[in-house]
C-alpha cells in the first residue's frame, strides 16, 4: 500500500511540476537558471521516497564555477536525489530521446538543457561543442554523467572522455560529484529508506590535468570510486552503530 501511495504521489509530482515549469519556460525558454531551479523541486521531493539526503559542498565549489561537474549515474532515483545538488547557472547533458518523455521530456529540453544524439556520432561532438560554446559565452556550468547510462549496482563504469574534452576546450575546472549507493537500498513499500550522501570533491583546475584526456578520465574514475566507498563505509558505520545503540536501550 505504501508503494501504491508513493507512485502516485511521485506521478502527480512530475506532472505538476512539469506543467509549471513549462509554463516558467514559456515566459523565459532555455534561461540559465531554469534547471538549476526545477532541479531544486525534484531534490526537495527525496521525501516523498523515504530517503534522507546529505549535501556536502564547500564553498570553493562556487567560486570555481563555470566548470564540468561529473557525478556518478546509478538508477532512476538519482532524479529525486543527487538531482538536489545541482547549482542554479548549470545545465546538464543527457540523451535526445528524453525528450519525448511525457510532460518530463519537454521540461527537460526547454529547460535549457544540452540533448545530444548518441547514435550519430557526428552530432554528439557537436553538442559537446555546443557545450564548450555556452560555457564561454554564457557562462555555465556544464553537468555530466561520464559514464553515460545508469550502473544500476555494477560499480563505478568506465568514464568516456566527452566531459573531459569539454573542460580541457573550454578551459575549466572539473568538479567531481559522489553518491553514496543506493542501488538495492530504496525500497518504495519500507517507511524509511535510510541516507544517502553526496559530496562534491575539490575543484581539478585546469593546469592539474594537462594529461591525456583519457588518462585524466581514469585518474577522475579512481578519485570518485575511493570516495563512493569512504561514504559507503561511513554510512554503513553509522547503521551499525544506530542498530547497537538501538539494541542496547531495548
Amino acid at each position: 500500500m505504501l508503494a501504491f501511495i508513493r507512485l502516485v504521489l511521485l506521478i502527480l509530482f512530475i506532472v505538476a511540476s512539469s506543467v509549471i515549469g513549462l509554463l516558467i519556460c514559456l515566459v523565459r525558454p532555455f534561461h540559465r537558471d531554469n534547471v538549476g531551479l526545477f532541479s531544486k523541486w525534484y531534490g526537495k521531493a527525496s521525501w516523498i521516497i523515504g530517503v534522507e539526503v546529505e549535501i556536502r559542498r564547500s564553498p570553493e565549489i562556487i567560486k570555481a564555477m563555470p566548470c564540468v561537474f561529473v557525478a556518478n549515474h546509478q538508477n532512476n532515483y538519482d532524479l529525486f536525489t543527487i538531482s538536489g545538488a545541482l547549482i542554479t547557472g548549470t545545465v546538464t547533458i543527457g540523451k535526445k530521446s528524453l525528450k519525448y518523455i511525457p510532460f518530463f521530456g519537454q521540461l527537460y529540453w526547454l529547460s535549457g538543457n544540452i540533448m545530444i544524439d548518441r547514435n550519430n556520432k557526428s552530432r554528439a561532438v557537436g553538442a559537446m561543442q555546443g557545450a564548450v560554446e555556452r560555457i564561454e559565452k554564457d557562462r555555465v556550468s556544464v553537468w555530466v554523467f561520464p559514464e553515460g547510462t545508469r550502473s544500476y549496482g555494477r560499480g563505478l563504469l568506465p568514464f568516456k572522455t566527452g566531459a573531459f574534452h569539454i573542460a580541457q576546450q573550454a578551459g575549466v575546472p572539473i568538479v567531481p560529484i559522489c553518491m553514496s549507493q543506493t542501488q538495492g537500498k530504496i525500497k518504495l513499500n519500507r517507511w524509511n529508506n535510510g541516507k544517502v550522501i553526496i559530496e562534491f570533491m575539490p575543484p581539478l583546475q585546469p593546469e592539474d590535468f594537462a594529461l591525456p584526456v583519457r588518462e585524466v578520465a581514469q585518474q577522475v574514475h579512481q578519485l570518485m570510486a575511493d570516495k563512493i566507498a569512504a561514504l559507503d563505509s561511513e554510512l554503513a558505520s553509522d547503521y551499525t552503530a544506530a542498530t547497537s545503540a538501538a539494541s542496547g536501550k531495548s
